[in-house]
């Protein structure tokens, strides 16, 4: 099986609240991106540029894990924007069970431009279950 692949969608204009048409692309909706893997330890979200106006995003990104059952265990999370590191985290697994790091930020991204999303997760000893990146315009 391959890479996993971003996904876009529309947001449901109902689920939205409601927003004053944009004066430079009336017609446009908010923008979501996403994507994910269960097993994999590296997920990646290429954006591509619109042409004629900035946006704004809001990125979420989510390492979830599972502690194996006996012992310390530990798993980290390291984010990366248009190559550079934005944040890194590494802590101790959570004996009870289930834990995760998240982290959450807002990216402008200017007209032409794209926006690339990498987030790369460690383990040790903890057994992962999810890996996922999601960018929602605001």
């Amino acid at each position: 099986m391959g890479p996993p692949r971003a996904s876009r969608t529309r947001r449901d204009s109902r689920a939205a609240p409601h927003r004053p048409p944009r004066s430079d692309d009336s017609d446009a909706r908010p923008e979501h991106w996403s994507a994910q893997t269960a097993r994999d330890l590296v997920v990646r979200l290429d954006v591509p540029p619109h042409a004629t106006r900035e946006r704004c995003f809001e990125v979420d990104c989510s390492f979830r894990v599972a502690h194996p059952g006996d012992g310390a265990a530990s798993h980290a999370l390291r984010v990366l924007v248009d190559g550079a590191q934005e944040w890194s985290r590494r802590v101790s697994t959570d004996p009870g069970g289930r834990d995760s790091l998240d982290l959450r930020f807002r990216r402008i991204v200017p007209v032409g431009q794209p926006l690339r999303l990498t987030a790369i997760a460690e383990v040790d000893r903890a057994v992962p279950l999810g890996l996922s990146i999601s960018a929602d315009e605001d």
